[in-house]
């Protein structure tokens, strides 16, 4: 079983975070695909979700679509180490957590900046991308 975590290839923090995970995933349950690729804009398609709303981060898991600080929390918790303790979170409710992840993701190509095209995995990795393109 696995869980796919659609993020936008360009931008630097998403990339970073990308990184984060694989290193703090170690049974390899998340698989990764850039949001502005074919597969990545197949899936946002199928789960009727719109990327002009939602750009940063989408997880699929068990069949169903979670965007902003629940897949970051859902995310969290199958992390190695003290991670997974942020899921406690998820009691606050979404319209207080997203108002935070909002503003920062509104922000986040100014205060991180962003690449001209998605991030190409490194060999190690690579087979838990589903598209590189």
């Amino acid at each position: 079983m696995s869980a796919i975590i659609l993020f936008d290839g360009v931008c630097n923090f998403c990339n970073g975070s990308v990184n984060f995970i694989i290193d703090r995933d170690k049974e390899g349950y998340f698989k990764f695909a850039p949001m502005q690729s074919e597969i990545g804009e197949k899936l946002l398609k199928e789960n009727g979700i719109d990327k002009t709303v939602t750009d940063s981060v989408v997880l699929i898991e068990d069949g169903k679509a979670y965007t902003r600080t629940t897949a970051a929390l859902r995310i969290a918790r199958k992390l190695s180490g003290y991670w997974s303790w942020f899921y406690g979170f998820i009691v606050v409710p979404s319209f207080v957590r997203d108002v935070f992840y909002n503003l920062f993701a509104k922000y986040r190509y100014k205060m991180f900046g962003k690449q001209e095209a998605c991030m190409l995995p490194s060999p190690e990795v690579r087979a838990r991308f589903l598209a590189t393109n």
